[in-house]
């Protein structure tokens, strides 16, 4: 089978200019695919890490009118044992109010333990503030709220309870998160003062879980679910309370599937279109070889190979091309100073393309190799 791909190499170089045009032709199109591959892929990743990256995907909570959870150390020793899950925190919550002059501004005191705080929320990574809380009696509040009740870290605020506690606290530093429902309404403290403040004992409301893979939190929730056999709790999971996010992910991934698949399909008609007319071009040299021995098979394997040179020379220039134009939008697409997404290169995503390409490539191959297959020689003579 060497012969077969010594011609084809000799074929693609005796037609030098059409050889470059047709790589320059496929190799935008792959380029166009990587980056719009690529670029739907990091904005992806991007809408996850602001959205549902940094909040529990999985979470367990009572199911009964006692809204606390009691014997939660065994529970969390239990799922923390589970390969799919990533962190595992408690947070004992409930509603208080702030006051502000006359007026009572409504919170969530929320008790975390370190693994919530910094594991799952990584609320002390955007304090802009102030400092991470240090000891009881210690609380971290968002900006917006800050801003509500002009306060600053060092400050002291009173939260009230519905029961009628009221407790002074002080502010160890302001956080600021991006999402205007936790910076506007939550007032962070260790998991003690919260469960003291509530009167909680050492019960907790929520059990929070992290995922390595977001997209089954689903079916680590059932796994929990399994494993807790308990009526008395309740697992709950992010696609099953967000459906329109979900929704909108899983349009981000059919729409780059399809862009992708119609650019592969374009790459192998252009090939097989233009291998078919280079059988024509070639046709009386062909006809001669042929005639002179060479095997119906091994002629049409030129094609076959034709095919698949194209294809790998123009993977590795449309895929070196898209990844340089990825790179420029990153650097060059920065309202306000900062970039829009962080360039991504993914290995698997680069080979899967390089791997369709080249086979989608070597299939369009086929179409002229069929046609070199119906090439009678005496024909070809006769008319030369």
């Amino acid at each position: 089978m060497v012969l077969p791909l010594r011609i084809a190499v000799r074929f693609l170089l005796s037609g030098k200019a059409q050889t470059l045009l047709i790589i320059g032709g496929i190799s935008v199109a792959i380029s166009v695919q990587v980056f719009v591959g690529l670029l739907i892929d990091s904005l992806q990743e991007g809408l996850i890490a602001q959205t549902v990256g940094n909040s529990p995907q999985v979470t367990i909570r009572s199911a009964e009118e006692n809204v606390t959870i009691s014997r939660w150390d065994d529970i969390v020793a239990g799922v923390d044992a589970f390969n799919d899950t990533s962190k595992v925190g408690v947070t004992a919550s409930a509603n208080a109010f702030v006051r502000k002059g006359n007026d009572s501004v409504p919170v969530i005191v929320r008790g975390m333990d370190a693994a919530a705080t910094d594991g799952i929320y990584r609320i002390t990574d955007q304090i802009y503030e102030g400092h991470e809380i240090t000891s009881t009696g210690q609380v971290l509040i968002g900006r917006a709220l800050s801003e509500k009740l002009d306060l600053a870290a060092g400050d002291r605020i009173q939260i009230t309870t519905p029961g009628g506690a009221r407790v002074d606290y002080t502010i160890a530093g302001l956080f600021d998160l991006g999402v205007g429902a936790i910076d506007g309404s939550w007032v962070v403290t260790s998991l003690r003062t919260a469960q003291s403040l509530f009167g909680f004992g050492d019960r907790i409301t929520s059990i929070e879980i992290t995922v390595n893979d977001v997209f089954v939190a689903d079916i680590v929730a059932l796994d929990i679910e399994a494993f807790l056999a308990s009526e008395r709790l309740e697992v709950t999971n992010w696609k099953d309370e967000n459906g329109q996010l979900l929704s909108a992910l899983e349009s981000q991934s059919l729409s780059n599937n399809i862009i992708q698949g119609v650019i592969i399909i374009s790459v192998a008609i252009a090939i097989a279109s233009l291998l078919s007319i280079t059988v024509l071009q070639k046709r009386r040299q062909l006809g001669i070889l042929k005639a002179m021995g060479i095997k119906d098979l091994a002629a049409s394997l030129i094609f076959v190979y034709q095919g698949l040179l194209l294809g790998v020379a123009a993977s590795a220039v449309g895929i070196s091309l898209g990844l340089g134009l990825l790179y420029s939008f990153t650097v060059f697409a920065t309202p306000g100073g900062e970039s829009i997404i962080e360039f991504a290169f993914e290995p698997a995503f680069i080979l899967r393309t390089l791997a369709i390409s080249v086979l989608a490539s070597g299939i369009a191959g086929l179409f002229p190799a069929s046609r070199s297959l119906r090439l009678n020689p005496i024909d070809v003579i006769r008319e030369g």
